[in-house]
């Protein structure tokens, strides 16, 4: 008997028990990660969540149960029953493939609807899901709707096919655990790292490496491994950064079609940051990696997972996500393979200190044979407090606003840009800064959208901030800047502004219109909050270069010669700072075997390589691009 046929048999002996007349199961089908259970029984139905409960105990998988169409009511009646609970003014989405009815609300609390919500599924024979109404609107996110529910029959048959090959029966027994170094073995930047056992191959992260000239310095090392795009089991997206993600669809242009595992926020943020990279490499005159069509195909294959819920992914695999702290839906992996077999935990980008919008990286974990860390700044030793950064930062502020100036902030429109919003608000508000106009420009305003679309995964500091306050990034002291004029405006304002706007690295984005405007007046100020990329010309300025040369949004190649002051303020990163580094290895439990160092230039892993040996008794490993460790058997 199959793997799949025993499931079944579980299933259906399951129901014989608990309903032996009137289960009335019409169907089991995959569906990606889960089995779903299609049942004509209205009251089996209401009781789904009791029910697939009880199966997850048994089967040790993920199930849903979902109603027949047989007994759900016509969408029309079904929205009218769903507006007459819940209020005419909510939005509605139906998802008749899944049976779904997504419907957006003003005030949601899960506890208080739980009962209502049960009785409008019993009425309407759908599966009715309550999602809080944005306080923004995102164009990304009506963009993945549009991907998604436009064509579900589509999206329906990718999950069936991922379910074949997750809840297939193991062909092989799994004694081999082997990492290959795709990409940020010895760099910053595309992040790609090839996991192995004699039954999986998954991909941790598929990111590109920001400011490279080439394909072959810019994407992971497909060149090495030809036959991945047809032999990858699964690709796992930590966190939205191009590093990390920018290259996913790259993959599915040549041929992947299995699954993409990442958080909810994840998904809409690194959907933006695809479709403006290709964007921007038109405006440049570049001709993109890849085009709408690959996002889309990415999109419709990419299935999201909460925090701390445990996915079996291959036949021998399971992943469980964390907290990373580094940005909106950023997540350490735990990977457990095999029964028991072996554990690791890769942490990609994280952040070991609680920030005004995130808690700290999660740190303890059941079993973890196996360490990856990041190293980002391995070697580089924070010489600020949090406190202290958010000080100096002010300080600068009031300097260029007094002496007549105007202040540039690139950021990353993802993460920093919300950290920095925050922290201003709270200047003005303590008067720690003059009330000057602050123009937001770029990405920062659709990323800032889509922050507000998951408040659930912000700190739950912020999280009670936000249901008492509301929109707490966006307040009045910003002015948006959505069109070409607003920017006109923004430039040629008159007396002291701060501006924010993207990238963060000055790699391309509306950053760069600021800069050409502001580069000759020595009292304006550039001042740099998140980590800058060799080879970027935000890395060059920190070097002291002052003639540099970039391609502006026409595509034409700009010279420039900066005379404005620059300064870094090291303290805002989502990085981990070196001491946070060494900490969490202090910390992290239980004590590893081995220790795997990427995502940092050689000397910061070298640095914190000689530090580590003196924490733990690892084995401590520094690999380069294209290395591979067994790690077992």
């Amino acid at each position: 008997m199959s793997a799949a046929d025993r499931l079944r048999a579980e299933i259906l002996r399951y129901f014989s028990v608990v309903s032996p007349r009137e289960a009335a199961i019409t169907r089991i089908e995959y569906e990606g990660t889960r089995l779903a259970i299609y049942t004509k029984n209205p009251e089996l139905f209401v009781e789904r969540d009791q029910i697939a409960k009880d199966l997850v105990n048994i089967l040790k998988k993920r199930v849903v149960i979902r109603s027949d169409p047989a007994i759900r009511l016509p969408q029309e009646e079904a929205e009218s029953v769903l507006k007459s609970t819940f209020g005419e003014d909510v939005t509605v989405f139906f998802d008749e493939t899944l049976g779904e009815a997504i419907v957006e609300v003003k005030d949601f609390n899960a506890n208080k609807n739980g009962e209502v919500i049960k009785n409008v599924c019993k009425a309407t024979g759908w599966h009715v899901k309550l999602v809080k109404k944005m306080l923004m609107p995102s164009k990304t996110i009506e963009k993945i709707n549009q991907y998604l529910y436009k064509d579900s029959d589509k999206r329906l048959s990718i999950l069936r096919a991922i379910g074949e090959r997750v809840f297939g029966s193991k062909t092989f027994e799994t004694s081999d655990v082997i990492l290959s170094v795709l990409g940020s073995g010895r760099q910053v930047g595309r992040s790609a790292i090839l996991l192995q056992t004699n039954e999986s191959k998954i991909l941790l992260d598929c990111g590109i490496a920001v400011g490279a000239t080439s394909k072959l310095d810019m994407l992971p090392r497909f060149d090495a491994y030809p036959s991945i795009f047809d032999e990858l089991d699964a690709v796992i997206a930590t966190h939205a950064h191009l590093d990390h993600t920018g290259a996913i669809p790259y993959l599915f242009k040549y041929g992947y079609r299995g699954p993409v595992y990442c958080t909810e926020p994840t998904l809409p943020l690194m959907t933006m940051e695809q479709l403006d990279f290709i964007n921007v490499a038109e405006k440049e005159g570049i001709f993109p990696l890849y085009n709408e069509n690959d996002v889309k195909t990415a999109v419709q294959h990419t299935i999201t997972l909460k925090y701390g819920s445990v996915t079996s992914i291959t036949p021998d695999i399971r992943i469980t996500m964390y907290n990373a702290g580094h940005i909106l839906g950023s997540s350490v992996v735990h990977i457990h393979i095999g029964e028991g077999l072996y554990n690791v935990v890769y942490t990609s980008d994280f952040k070991f200190e609680k920030t005004r919008t995130l808690d700290a990286c999660a740190h303890k974990f059941l079993r973890a044979e196996t360490l990856m860390m990041e190293s980002t700044y391995g070697a580089t030793p924070i010489p600020f407090t949090r406190e202290e950064s958010e000080a100096l930062l002010a300080d600068y502020i009031k300097q260029t606003v007094e002496s007549g100036g105007k202040v540039l902030i690139p950021v990353p429109a993802v993460g920093r840009a919300q950290e920095i919003m925050l922290v201003l608000n709270d200047l003005l508000n303590s008067k720690n800064i003059p009330e000057v106009p602050i123009y937001l420009d770029g990405l920062v305003i659709e990323a800032t959208a889509i922050y507000t679309a998951f408040p659930e995964y912000v700190s739950q500091e912020l999280q009670n901030v936000i249901e008492s306050q509301g929109n707490v990034f966006m307040s009045d002291y910003f002015t948006p800047v959505r069109s070409h004029s607003q920017r006109d405006e923004a430039l040629n304002a008159k007396g002291p502004a701060i501006v924010i706007s993207t990238s963060g690295m000055l790699e391309g984005g509306p950053v760069l219109n600021y800069l050409k405007e502001f580069a000759n007046d020595e009292k304006n100020m550039l001042i740099f909050v998140s980590y800058q990329v060799e080879g970027t010309l935000g890395r060059k300025l920190l070097k002291g270069i002052r003639e540099v040369s970039f391609i502006d949004e026409k595509g034409k190649t700009e010279v420039l010669n900066v005379k404005l002051r620059i300064e870094k303020v090291d303290g805002f990163s989502g990085h981990s700072s070196r001491q946070q580094l060494l900490n969490y290895l202090k910390k992290f439990t239980p004590k590893p075997k081995n220790v795997i160092l990427l995502h940092g230039e050689a000397k910061a892993i070298e640095s914190l390589a000689e530090s580590a040996s003196k924490i733990v008794t690892a084995n401590i490993y520094m690999p380069k691009n294209l290395e591979t460790i067994s790690l077992f058997g």
